[in-house]
């Protein structure tokens, strides 16, 4: 029996059709996660363990998302197999420039060698650098950690059609379309937003809708309507 990871194809295609076009030198940086806030009981004592991590380009991240779902067992912790109540799926939805993450990784690299440090590993060291490399400031990511959100607050200080919402199992996704917000707005609607409860801000990994979040599944809402998702 396989972890199930995509609990909702019809909506992971959604998200998948809503994430921006990639150019050559640009790709998506997914990773996989096992948290034990949503499985205290048989996980680390650390509160993430990352499973894989890995890039793809739009057109191939369904299936490499699919390709998670190996046997129950396969993913392990300190106290055994990984639960599938802790596994949770996330994605920067700005893409990585892979052009500036091989720059950086080579420094990284190099001066690793220069110190003499001999207990590093190279690849994670390159997918570090990787999902530092923000390419463009697409979208601008509010996490909200509470379901206790006024929407009609969210849309007094920024025109709703720039956004796009996900709520995931604590609270919210306020991703900001940064191209689409009105000149009017331009100056204000960062703190206006933070000020209506915001835990984290900035380029952030976002729980993917139609996938599993430690039992739950994230999704789009429009609390404003039928808006497009973009």
């Amino acid at each position: 029996m396989p972890y199930t990871i995509i609990q909702n194809s019809e909506k992971l295609v959604q998200f998948i059709d809503w994430l921006p076009e990639l150019a050559a030198h640009e790709r998506f940086y997914v990773c996989l996660f096992a948290r034990k806030k949503y499985c205290p009981e048989q996980m680390l004592s650390t509160d993430k363990v990352q499973l894989k991590r890995f890039l793809s380009k739009k057109e191939d991240l369904y299936y490499k998302i699919q390709q998670l779902s190996v046997e129950v067992g396969a993913y392990r912790a300190k106290k055994g197999h990984v639960p599938q109540a802790a596994l949770a799926v996330y994605i920067n939805p700005n893409p990585r420039n892979l052009h500036t993450a091989t720059y950086d990784s080579i420094i990284r690299l190099t001066e690793l060698l220069k110190k003499g440090n001999k207990n590093y590993n190279p690849q994670a060291e390159v997918m570090s650098c990787i999902q530092r490399s923000k390419s463009r400031n697409i979208y601008l990511d509010f996490d909200i950690d509470t379901k206790k959100v006024n929407f009609q607050q969210l849309a007094n200080v920024i025109d709703p059609s720039c956004l796009s919402i996900v709520e995931t199992r604590g609270g919210f996704h306020v991703l900001v379309k940064v191209a689409d917000i009105l000149p009017e707005y331009k100056k204000s609607f960062f703190k206006n937003i933070v000020a209506l409860g915001v835990d984290q801000t900035g380029d952030q990994l976002l729980p993917i809708p139609g996938c599993v979040q430690g039992g739950f599944m994230p999704r789009f809402i429009h609390p404003f309507g039928n808006l497009p998702l973009v």
